[in-house]
């Protein structure tokens, strides 16, 4: 590299980038662009009577210029790249060429991950199948797991009561398996819980299990299914929805998600949970009419008619209301035309995003959390682990006040919220039960 025509990177000719001012992605802003500049800020001289700007409000504007000014290079570029020597380009060229080569290696990581869920999945199925059969009363647990499961509430509390030896109650027998228990293990997750309406919950004590099972090539992603014991709410026996990921994985190293697939649920008549409707009555129209004829010619029309002009009828009118099934219609990705073109405003666009993510964590859950775990949700143990209860409910408001009048989260570091996806796939085979499943949107 001659002199000439370059310039040694320890000369001191470069400034070195910092995170603020060589964000990741560079946009194209010549290298010879001067930095950018907090204009000047008149200080009141000693005994200037007519400066009414206190230092204080003077270094707050100086502190707002120069964020303003900072949050304006927030995704552009500083230059430094643009302004180094083309052989030292070439190897930073060079040095995303190798990071190419990581990327594949690390997709070949993620099938062979995602071909390891699915062996772990086949053996996970026989146990699913089993708890399938106790919650449903077509089989009763063993000494064995009653007494394994024993061991693991004494484990999780030492004060626990121990079962009586002899399970023979007065109407013990009225009941088969657990009642509800899936409603109640879904009502304990936050998330699913804020869908759940008191209209749902009439169906979902018809839900009997939910299943999981890995798409096959050339889709990665996976299905879940909500089996339901014939109900008066929708001739299905089967819900499914599906999560599709992209080909490729992301920046992160993870699959990311593409879009999600529903299915068109065969409500009974006048049982779909996801309308509301609303009844109003509404007058026969024809009587203003008639009192615009003369009274003769009203009377004759009535008498041949026999028209009853205060007769009203019923109008029903349907309108989409919320609902847990809506999780079955996802919301639908916008193209990238249809933003491009201005289809979608900003604030559209947000809330649409908002939606997005909060289904595909609803479907994370599901396949991480629920399906796997369905006893500690149904008992609440999920929720300890999740922030979801507090050692300590009995507090008092005045106890959390910090000095300035506000109060202090404790809990600062939970968000209280659903943790963004783990944005990674895998499928299962829980064919044991095979009925008609809705029809796939």
């Amino acid at each position: 590299m001659s002199s000439s025509s370059s310039v040694p990177i320890n000369s001191g000719a470069f400034v070195a980038p910092t995170p603020q001012n060589t964000p990741l992605s560079a946009a194209p802003i010549a290298s010879h662009m001067s930095r950018p500049t907090v204009a000047d800020i008149p200080e009141a001289e000693d005994g200037d009577e007519d400066s009414d700007s206190p230092p204080d409000v003077l270094r707050q504007a100086a502190l707002a210029g120069i964020e303003g000014k900072l949050s304006s290079l927030i995704g552009r570029s500083s230059g430094y790249i643009e302004s180094l020597p083309v052989p030292i380009k070439r190897r930073v060229e060079g040095l995303k060429g190798v990071q190419a080569e990581y990327a594949k290696i690390e997709m070949e990581q993620k099938k062979e991950i995602l071909e390891l869920d699915k062996k772990y999945l086949a053996l996970y199925t026989p146990l699913f199948l089993r708890r399938y059969d106790i919650l449903t009363g077509k089989t009763e647990p063993t000494a064995d797991e009653i007494t394994a499961g024993e061991a693991q509430s004494l484990k999780d509390d030492p004060d626990a009561t121990p079962l009586p030896s002899s399970d023979v109650e007065p109407g013990a027998n009225d009941a088969t398996g657990v009642p509800h228990f899936w409603l109640t293990a879904l009502r304990n997750h936050v998330g699913i819980n804020d869908l759940i309406t008191e209209r749902d919950e009439g169906a979902l004590k018809h839900l009997v299990d939910i299943r999981l099972e890995y798409l096959e090539a050339p889709r990665n992603g996976f299905k879940l299914l909500f089996y339901f014991d014939p109900n008066e709410y929708f001739e299905d026996k089967v819900l499914t929805k599906e999560y599709i990921y992209q080909d490729e994985i992301g920046y992160g190293g993870d699959f990311v998600y593409d879009r999600a697939n529903g299915c068109t649920i065969q409500w009974k008549e006048d049982k779909d949970l996801t309308k509301e409707v609303e009844i109003k009555k509404q007058r026969n129209k024809s009587e203003w009419i008639f009192m615009l004829l003369p009274l003769s010619a009203w009377r004759l029309l009535i008498n041949l008619s026999r028209l009853d002009t205060n007769r009203t009828r019923l109008v029903r009118r349907t309108h989409p209301t919320a609902s847990f099934f809506n999780f079955f219609s996802p919301p639908e990705p916008p193209s990238q035309e249809a933003i491009e073109a201005g289809d979608i405003d900003g604030e559209e666009l947000e809330e649409l995003e908002e939606r997005l993510e909060l289904d595909y964590q609803i479907g994370e859950d599901l396949k991480e959390r629920i399906i796997p775990r369905a006893i500690d949700y149904f008992t609440g143990k999920a929720l300890e682990y999740e922030g979801g209860l507090d050692d300590d409910e009995d507090f008092e408001d005045d106890d959390d006040e910090d000095e300035d009048g506000g109060f202090v989260d404790d809990d600062s570091d939970d968000e209280g919220g659903v943790a963004p996806p783990r944005k990674r796939g895998g499928k299962t085979g829980n064919e044991n039960v095979d009925p008609a499943e809705c029809k796939q949107q």
